[in-house]
């Protein structure tokens, strides 16, 4: 087998879990476009969307747990980011609000939502990070939202990638409906806080 076929690949896998790792802290890395571009490069391979899936979903998750412990631990960078975005505080104060209080089941359906939301991992993560309530529920929640999230963003690049031809179509088709996804389901949040609001 050519080298190149293998490396390849590879860099673009490993490319794709650390932006999963980091888009907890930065979240405009383009996490879901080189997760897409993994499944694209690995896609004929036997059991690599399967493993990749795995791959993503422990990223996710390490992601979570590392800007967790640094809110927890008021890392100095947390609070300057916190204390020079009044409007990321705010969205970080509405969290803690809404995770008051929830049933189990509620709060699991507010982390997996979270997760399709841009930027929503990394306001949840903050939010419970600077609550009083111990994390080991959230983790649970957070472990569940990572395989979620891991198989949804897969599964799509995957599924494109039998339905066309062409890697770039796949791609564009795969990363217009992730975005396109988000943005719904961030509209749908915002109507219904609206009414809340008033």
């Amino acid at each position: 087998m050519d080298a190149a076929a293998v490396i390849g690949p590879a860099w673009i896998c490993a490319l794709a879990l650390c932006a999963v790792l980091g888009d907890a802290f930065l979240p405009f890395l383009p996490s879901g476009t080189l997760v897409i571009l993994a499944v694209l490069r690995t896609s004929q391979v036997d059991g690599a969307p399967l493993f990749l899936a795995l791959g993503v979903a422990v990223a996710s998750f390490l992601g979570d747990l590392l800007l967790l412990n640094l809110a927890r631990r008021g890392a100095p960078s947390v609070r300057r980011r916190l204390a020079h975005r009044p409007q990321l505080a705010a969205s970080v104060e509405r969290v803690q609000l809404s995770l008051s209080g929830r049933t189990s089941r509620a709060a699991a359906t507010i982390v997996i939502i979270a997760r399709f939301v841009p930027a929503g991992r990394t306001v949840l993560d903050l939010a419970v990070g600077h609550s009083p309530d111990h994390p080991r529920v959230f983790l649970r929640w957070s472990a569940l939202a990572a395989l979620v999230w891991a198989a949804y963003i897969v599964t799509l690049g995957w599924l494109n990638s039998h339905w066309f031809d062409t890697a770039w179509l796949s791609l564009a088709v795969s990363c217009t409906a992730a975005t396109a996804i988000s943005t719904a389901v961030a509209q749908l949040i915002r109507r219904r806080r609206r009414p809340a609001a008033v």
